[in-house]
């Protein structure tokens, strides 16, 4: 799956840097030392997830019951060891209303096979159930530890023991796990006018000397700040008032992406009334004008009507034409006289 970056260590090769940056670890090996139960420690506290696969051999009982205690599940209690081989207990079929299982089942089947397991671990109700045997016990059960999940498995992998790994519910369990142990601390963006902002950063940098850097283009800002727990705070710069992207740098090697936007009032539509603003400007400002057009009238409308006045333009015009129109009567007539007594006089 493209939305995942898997990693696959050995006990003699384990990538604790990786392990520092990853949000989901699935423990399935035969010895738990110290420093990988430190590290797994550290990743619940810092929110992430453990998936524990428990053993088949019982000389590796004690390395994980203390890392049962470590993270907080010290209730977790081992089967006893049987004579002979136990018998395979059924899974019982998941409720398609349980949330994670949602959009899991396009139907389910009654009929569905389920895989049958041999459990060597119980607990009492102290976590929450998410896949159950048929006589009640928990297969698949979550713990809270620290910020984080700890999800743990009664019965091992191997084939003697379950055969869950074959079974078509297998993918879509493991898929769930690794969906819900993301978590994203990072906010969409933050405000330009907020004091102080939180980032997650990996634990690999805590110790490093060199500070943290905004920068956007050629605009670069050095804040106030700590790191505390792989959380960096500092504080927005006072000269920082351009929204958009801005990259956390540091030592020339970009950490995260944060957007920066302006304060959240600048969206705010609410508006004063007229009469509002007219009672906020008082009678001392003869030169300002408050215009209303909820009647429906315009604002040039309303300025032309208390400013301009009404147009006599178009009575010039007029005024104009009749003139021009006298003059040519007067004209015609004149002519028509003068021609008229010519012919009189010449007869």
């Amino acid at each position: 799956e493209s939305v995942f970056s898997y990693s696959k260590s050995s006990p003699q090769t384990i990538n604790y840097s990786q392990l520092e940056v990853a949000n989901l670890a699935i423990v399935q090996q035969s010895q738990i030392d110290a420093s990988l139960r430190e590290n797994l420690k550290r990743l619940v506290a810092r929110g992430g997830s453990v998936v524990i696969v428990p053993p088949v051999s019982t000389a590796s009982r004690a390395s994980y019951t203390q890392l049962f205690r470590d993270l907080g599940i010290g209730s977790v209690q081992w089967e006893p060891t049987s004579v002979g081989t136990p018998s395979l207990r059924e899974v019982a079929a998941p409720s398609p209303q349980d949330p994670f299982f949602r959009e899991v089942f396009a139907v389910q089947n009654r009929q569905t096979v389920m895989p049958k397991v041999r459990p060597v671990l119980r607990w009492p109700r102290s976590g929450t159930d998410i896949l159950r045997l048929r006589d009640g016990d928990g297969y698949l059960a979550s713990f809270n530890s620290g910020r984080g999940t700890v999800y743990l498995f009664s019965a091992p992998f191997e084939t003697n023991y379950s055969d869950f790994t074959s079974h078509a519910l297998f993918v879509p369990v493991m898929y769930r796990l690794a969906m819900q142990s993301f978590r994203n601390d990072q906010q969409p963006a933050y405000r330009l006018n907020q004091r102080t902002v939180v980032v997650a950063v990996p634990e690999a940098i805590n110790n490093a000397e060199q500070v943290f850097k905004l920068t956007k283009d050629s605009l670069t800002f050095i804040p106030a700040q700590r790191l505390q727990a792989g959380q960096l705070w500092f504080d927005v710069p006072q000269g920082m008032q351009s929204p958009g992207f801005y990259q956390l740098t540091r030592n020339g090697r970009t950490i995260k992406t944060l957007a920066f936007n302006f304060d959240k009032r600048e969206s705010n539509l609410a508006h004063y009334t007229a009469d509002e603003l007219r009672s906020l400007i008082g009678k001392s400002r003869p030169n300002v004008q408050v215009y209303d057009t909820s009647g429906g009238q315009s604002v040039a409308s309303q300025y032309q009507a208390e400013r301009v006045g009404k147009p006599l333009w178009q009575y010039c015009l007029w005024a104009a034409l009749a003139c021009l129109l006298a003059e040519a009567l007067l004209l015609r007539f004149m002519t028509s006289r003068k021609v008229a007594e010519s012919t009189a006089v010449a007869a």
